[in-house]
């Protein structure tokens, strides 16, 4: 029997750190996750002699469905132990010790405390090395985003710093060790607080072959002022809350369709046509033909007093059997 044929999925939220899930009525559903910030790093920022006692929060990860395997058979979530092969056993985590492979299947052993002696000072301080102009900054570089928000000891050197980089337009360039990892991180002046990056080291940053090469095209003249009018006609200002992951909108609507017994309807697929004659296309787009329109206004829906009263197909753990006497 395929392996595939052994299992069936389930959606969940994944929770961020420090959150938790709520649930939809009488349990069944995602209905949203309730946010529970908890600190990723607490130490000093410091620059010259000032030091400026603060706390990392997680600014953005993401947020989506995941599947929990189940057993096709019982419907019961399928766990996966860990496994010692030499000893043929299940082992706890309280036996699991940390070792590195310098050879096939031969480990140096490395203890926490080992560990913790070799942490540089970025562990707890993380020491501003010098300013950079952040228009400098290149995006690109950019990995994980946090928030660094001040203790009540460092309010004011805080304040001094904030105001100070965003009339002088610089960024702060800092080490910190976090989760067993000395990153290079921006800091830089934002909403009035001070918003931190880790960044890709430059040997991260992948160089591909090709980009940016215009390949021999000639654009013309009229094509570059259509083209203009064409990006002025769609400008507007940037409002990250209009845009949507619609791949989990539609999975949310999956599981409620489900939950309440309804039939799951196709996405429509947008039909792309090869650009022949691009001033051609350039003007039909001016016009209208093929820019995403605003989407209208949607009245609430009202309650599903008319939703179908089919059984939902809801996969519930099923209960033992009894062992035959």
């Amino acid at each position: 029997m395929p392996l595939a044929d052994l299992f069936v999925y389930t959606l969940q939220p994944v929770p961020r750190s420090g959150e938790t899930q709520e649930l939809g009525e009488k349990g069944r559903g995602p209905r949203g996750i309730r946010t529970m910030a908890s600190t990723v790093w607490k130490g000093h920022l410091t620059f010259g002699l000032i030091s400026i006692p603060i706390q990392l929060y997680s600014a953005a990860r993401s947020e989506r469905l995941s599947f929990n395997q189940l057993h096709k058979e019982c419907h019961s979530r399928v766990k996966q132990p860990l496994f010692c092969p030499t000893c043929n056993r299940a082992v706890e985590r309280k036996e699991i010790v940390k070792g590195y492979e310098y050879e096939k299947d031969q480990y140096v052993l490395v203890e926490p405390d080992e560990l913790k002696k070799i942490q540089p000072a970025s562990a707890r301080t993380m020491e501003i090395l010098e300013f950079v102009p952040l228009s400098e900054v290149d995006p690109l570089y950019y990995d994980a985003s946090y928030v660094a928000l001040p203790e009540e000891a460092g309010g004011k050197a805080y304040r001094l710093l904030v105001d100070t980089m965003e009339e002088a337009g610089y960024a702060a360039v800092a080490k910190l060790l976090m989760h067993q990892r000395e990153y290079t991180v921006v800091v830089r002046p934002r909403s009035g607080g001070l918003t931190l990056h880790t960044m890709y080291y430059p040997n991260e940053v992948h160089q591909v072959p090709g980009y940016g090469a215009l390949n021999g095209s000639k654009i013309k003249a009229d094509e570059k002022k259509l083209a203009r009018q064409l990006l002025d006609s769609m400008a507007t200002d940037f409002e990250p809350e209009k845009y949507k992951d619609e791949y989990q909108v539609k999975l949310n609507q999956l599981i409620q369709a489900k939950l309440e017994g309804q039939e799951v309807a196709a996405a429509p697929q947008a039909q792309l046509a090869p650009v022949i004659d691009l001033m051609d296309a350039l003007k039909k787009s001016l016009q209208g033909e093929g820019v995403p329109k605003k989407p209208p206004a949607r009245a609430a829906s009202k309650a599903s007093a008319t939703a179908p009263q089919a059984k939902a197909a809801v996969a519930q753990k099923r209960p033992r059997k009894k062992a035959s006497r």
